[in-house]
């Protein structure tokens, strides 16, 4: 089997870097009955939206499973667990309080916090209750206090139990691929839609971290964005073009705001009727002091422009790919994490997911899983680098903890470092399971 390593010396073997695994709610819950609907179980009812034909009714069964899991969680060793909420878990479609799915996330950070694993919570991501977006979603600005009111629900029932709240995960998924390309959930489409929505997504984080700092005060609050390092297809001055558009549409359209409470300069590139309507404070509220800001990263991206001079995402080419076809790239990790902090004025970082799709086999009761063991080994290394650089990371978080439901790929991909078996719900440690254990074992006492 082969092993996840770092240099002797490198900072990510000190104790006070945290590893942890990640989860999300919709993609492991299942007990749909215990909660209201929201728009992916609307979603995966229209005719191939869902690759496989699947839903998330079933999933892992976690609600069910969850004290099991809490114990794989603690057997691998790890300092955290990253988890997310579900909205309509916790906020019935009535608007009132579901006491019984409260209880439930009270008591899986309880447990959690007996076996002295830190929690970090993340309040929503993507599973919108479908009562509001029966109502507009997030292209309607009544939404944003919606989410404050449920952060406030869950804030004041889990907390300083927790070590860290992310308001929200990977807006741009949530606003482009569910409000603008209709890849995912609410499956809206239009430029204008996106870019609402993306507004409404910042005004909602902005509003739940005052929520947050209030209710508290000893917790750590921030939010989680994904980012892919742009690059041009060519040396062509339209692709050079085409690859800073995406970039400044793609990455920085959610962390300027953030950061320095503007859009980029690519928001006067649009249409009028396409940009966003921006109440007055609204950039103010967004811009909250963060407490950190959690990274995903996954892969690189190539930009050509095409015969119009639009940015089009060119696929990889004669390099090595993930089960997902995207770039294996670890050098463009530490390329991406060195620039952010070049641009910003950044808070600590914590690397909230990164993982690997792989084409996994069930032999004999093993999961020889090398492949995605080189990518942890590789991005691991790849972080190491940048924090020698001088980037302030404070923790990094395998996604994910085991496989699950893959949104649009439904049940096609294996992203996890336990193997679930979906007809018994048997987990089974991968050999990268293993790996990441081995790697934690080693680091200084």
């Amino acid at each position: 089997m082969q092993n996840i390593s770092l240099p002797a010396d490198s900072p990510l073997l000190s104790t006070e870097f945290i590893y942890g695994v990640a989860t999300s709610s919709f993609q492991i819950e299942g007990d749909r009955a215990g909660r209201s609907d929201n728009i992916w179980d609307t979603f995966c009812a229209l005719p191939a939206a869902i690759e496989d034909g699947s839903n998330g009714d079933v999933a892992c069964e976690h609600v069910k499973f969850w004290q099991k899991d809490v114990e794989l969680i603690a057997e691998l060793g790890v300092d955290a667990y990253r988890l997310s909420v579900s909205w309509s878990r916790v906020i019935q479609s009535d608007g009132s309080v579901n006491q019984q799915g409260l209880r439930f996330y009270v008591n899986l950070v309880d447990a959690l916090v007996a076996r002295g694993i830190q929690v970090f919570v993340t309040l929503y991501h993507w599973d919108l209750p479908q009562t509001l977006e029966d109502n507009g979603g997030w292209l309607n600005r009544q939404t944003t206090d919606a989410f404050a009111f449920y952060t406030s629900v869950v804030a004041q029932a889990l907390g300083n139990n927790v070590t860290a709240y992310a308001t929200l995960n990977e807006p741009f998924c949530s606003a482009y691929l569910g409000y603008e390309t209709g890849i995912h959930a609410p499956g809206k489409t239009g430029v204008k839609n996106g870019r609402q929505a993306a507004h409404h997504l910042l005004v909602a984080h902005g509003k739940a971290m005052q929520v947050l700092q209030k209710v508290c005060p000893n917790s750590k609050h921030g939010i989680v964005l994904n980012f892919s390092t742009c690059y041009p297809a060519s040396g062509s001055a339209a692709d050079k073009r085409a690859s800073e558009f995406a970039d400044q549409y793609h990455n920085h359209w959610y962390l300027m705001p953030l950061i320095e409470g503007r859009y980029p300069d690519v928001i006067h590139d649009l249409p009028l009727e396409h940009q966003p309507d921006i109440a007055p404070g609204d950039m103010a509220l967004i811009r909250q002091p963060l407490d950190y800001l959690g990274v995903n990263y996954y892969n690189p991206t190539d930009y050509a422009a095409n015969e119009h001079g639009e940015a089009v995402v060119v696929p990889p080419n004669g390099v090595p790919v993930t089960a997902m076809g995207w770039e294996i790239n670890p050098a463009a990790f530490t390329a991406l994490l060195l620039a952010l902090h070049q641009r910003y004025q950044l808070p600590p970082l914590y690397i909230t997911e990164n993982g690997a799709a792989m084409e996994d086999r069930l032999e004999q009761g093993e999961i020889k899983d090398d492949s995605r063991i080189a990518y942890y080994h590789a991005h691991l290394n790849a972080v190491h680098h940048a924090v020698v650089a001088g980037v302030d990371i404070k923790g990094y978080f395998a996604w994910s903890l085991m496989d699950n439901f893959e949104w649009s790929l439904g049940y096609t991909k294996r992203f996890g470092i336990v193997y679930v078996d979906y007809p018994t719900q048997q987990r089974i440690p991968k050999h990268s399971a293993k790996a990441y254990r081995t790697l934690l074992k080693t680091r200084a006492k």
